[in-house]
């Protein structure tokens, strides 16, 4: 195919975002952008428009918002596009009547190294499981989740502190160059797709991380704790209790001494530092948000607590 293809976008966060705007510097030809309805929100609950559908606007680009992806509506709008190409990034799930209908398919963008780490939350199980490398694919929509043939992968080194929004932030970079290429390569026939059912490995999955994931196990040994707290930091943080009160914990360090104290014992000298003992050592605290508080650092944090006589 000479001509490029008339591609449409389809994604709603900031993630997104990323690749929306490299697919337009690649002089790409979107015509449209499928994104959430807009939804109170804020101080006033006023509307809030996505991320994706801001950036649209601001590009000149055709937004649909459908409530119902299934509505015969959506799909005439759709087919009067005339899109060879849907490209979806961070959205929600597609019927299948959506997806199959262009005639290069849907291209879907996946924050992991398929088929490891299906689901909603690769970013976070990754570092979770102490992973040292992740990636991002690029695959073709079928009709299960995340099970569509794989078209190209890059890799990610994740490093020993590295935390969920900082490869968060990398990753959409790095997904969004994938992208541009992924298209390309389409366009020219020189990709060769790749069913992931003759990939052998064990597999990994990223299911919703849901509020019992979130609470810190003080019995483990510091370095998982360590990958939990930081494959849950920024959102939706890893939470455990002190003196009685909820805090959650964003970023920490392993100290390797072993624990002289029981488990889950907060230890402080009131001023520098503060840890938690666990199963084979301590978990250092450099930042915390205390119940009802802001997020700050451990040392902003001493200087208003008093230890429960």
């Amino acid at each position: 195919m000479d001509k490029k293809p008339r591609i449409v976008f389809m994604g709603t966060p900031a993630f997104a975002v990323a690749s929306l705007s490299a697919l337009l510097a690649a002089k790409m030809n979107v015509v449209a952008v499928v994104t959430a309805p807009d939804k109170p929100g804020g101080r006033g609950m006023q509307l809030q428009q996505s991320a994706v559908k801001q950036f649209a606007i601001e590009n000149n680009i055709p937004v649909l918002q459908p409530e119902k992806l299934k509505s015969p509506e959506f799909f005439e709008s759709l087919k009067t596009l005339e899109p060879d190409l849907q490209v979806v990034v961070a959205f929600r799930m597609l019927p299948e009547i959506i997806w199959s209908f262009p005639p290069m398919g849907t291209l879907n963008l996946h924050g992991s190294l398929l088929p490891q780490y299906r689901g909603a939350a690769p970013i976070n199980w990754a570092i979770i499981n102490g992973e040292k490398q992740t990636g991002v694919t690029t695959f073709q929509l079928q009709h299960a989740i995340d099970t569509g043939n794989i078209l190209l992968q890059a890799p990610i080194d994740i490093s020993e502190n590295m935390t969920a929004g900082e490869l968060h932030d990398t990753m959409k970079e790095v997904g969004a160059a994938l992208l541009v290429k992924t298209i390309e390569g389409l366009n020219n026939n020189s990709i060769q797709a790749k069913a992931q059912s003759e990939m052998n490995v064990e597999l990994k999955h990223a299911p919703k991380i849901f509020t019992q994931d979130c609470e810190i196990n003080w019995e483990l040994p510091a370095e998982s704790i360590h990958n939990l707290i930081r494959g849950l930091a920024p959102f939706p943080g890893a939470i455990t209790k002190i003196d009685g009160k909820m805090a959650k914990l964003f970023t920490t360090h392993v100290i390797d001494t072993p624990a002289a104290e029981k488990a889950g014992s907060f230890i402080t000298d009131g001023k520098t530092f503060a840890k938690i003992a666990c199963s084979n050592g301590y978990i250092g605290i450099d930042d915390i948000q205390w119940e009802g508080k802001k997020r700050m650092p451990i040392t902003d944090f001493l200087r208003g607590y008093r230890k429960p006589i």
